[in-house]
């Protein structure tokens, strides 16, 4: 697995590509694509992700001409998959569909006892899914996509107090989903901000 570029040569790349370097724009889109896919994930979840993603990606291009570098170029991107998610779920509100949510969480994780990896992986993500969506994207955003307090701010369009409430907050949940007598299962994990 490659090493991830950090957030200076991401910028850079969307700076080029914006002016018109196809070379640059390739190499934004393949160092980004990791994070926007999980981050929609997180936000719409997996059907959906794909088609967000692309959504994501098209804007940004009709966009990357006027980025002027203010935030990082990975925050940027970020921010507009945020919107896409968001305009996504405004859309499903409009036309819900029918999904059947199955057992109950915690149905889940009497069954899921005892616990594998795979096991807690799978759980972690659904217990993730259940958070409010402003203290799951917040979370995502800080621990699961490894973003700063401040560029999840940025992507979020609040201040970072209020991301740094929501990420607790959104451990507590975590914690309380869990259960007592679950303290190594996999929220125990998640070290604090």
């Amino acid at each position: 697995m490659s090493a991830r570029p950090d957030d200076s040569t991401v910028t850079a790349w969307a700076l080029s590509a914006g002016s018109g370097d196809r070379a640059a724009l390739a190499s934004f889109v393949r160092a980004t694509q990791p994070d926007v896919h999980r981050f929609l994930v997180h936000l719409n979840g997996p059907a959906d992700a794909e088609d967000l993603a692309q959504e994501t990606y098209l804007r940004a291009l009709r966009s990357l001409p006027s980025f002027a570098g203010r935030s990082s170029g990975r925050t940027w991107l970020l921010s507009i998959a945020r919107r896409v998610a968001a305009d996504a779920v405004r859309t499903a509100v409009r036309r819900p569909r029918v999904r059947d949510l199955g057992e109950a969480t915690q149905d889940v994780l009497e069954r899921a006892l005892p616990r594998t990896g795979v096991h807690e992986a799978v759980l972690l993500r659904a217990l993730i899914e259940d958070l409010a969506p402003d203290r799951r994207e917040a979370f995502v955003l800080t621990q699961v996509l490894d973003l700063g307090y401040a560029e999840a701010a940025q992507v979020c369009g609040c201040p970072v107090g209020t991301i740094r409430s929501r990420v607790a907050r959104a451990r507590e949940d975590l914690v309380t989903a869990l259960g007592p007598g679950t303290a190594a299962g996999p929220a125990a994990h998640i070290a604090p901000g």
